[in-house]
């Protein structure tokens, strides 16, 4: 099955997000971090994770971006796991039996989103609605496209 997962092209997100996602953590979307925020309040560093981020399982940090990678069925399930264990230390719910549908929902959720070929590199957009939050996932195309390395979202080249 495809999963997605961190990329890491440049120091971009460690200027951008509080906490960064580590480069190759698979991920997932991470919108539900935002259902309780009232949108006119975020600004700074949080509200670039709103708009832009995607949340590594592991640190449970932030990416820009991320890749459509091969994931086996156990990798799959210790997303699910973490992401429960997550939404009980973090979003108060009461009990692991409690959090492991939710959890697998955002996980079934996150692998239906990589609908391309592997290693296809994927941005997300997110902005509050009438009715929450409205988010879209676009494909990156490096003028390479066997060379993520080359691509830069972010920052200027220093002069010389």
């Amino acid at each position: 099955m495809k999963l997605l997962r961190t990329v890491r092209l440049d120091g971009s997100d460690e200027q951008v997000f509080e906490r960064t996602a580590e480069p190759g953590e698979w991920a997932v979307p991470g919108s539900f971090e935002f259902l309780d925020s009232d949108p006119r309040r975020l600004e700074g560093k949080p509200l670039q994770a709103f708009r832009s981020g995607f949340l590594g399982i592991g640190s449970f940090g932030w990416s820009s971006l991320v890749e459509i990678a091969e994931a086996d069925d156990d990798q799959f399930q210790q997303v699910i796991d973490q992401l429960a264990q997550y939404f009980i230390r973090r979003h108060g719910a009461p009990h692991i039996a409690a959090a492991l549908p939710m959890a697998a929902d955002e996980a079934q959720y996150a692998s239906a989103a990589c609908e391309h070929p592997l290693h296809t590199l994927l941005a997300i957009e997110r902005e509050f609605g009438d009715d929450g939050i409205i988010e879209s996932l676009k494909v990156i195309r490096p003028p390479r496209a066997d060379h993520h390395g080359q691509v830069r979202l972010f920052g200027a080249e220093d002069a010389q």
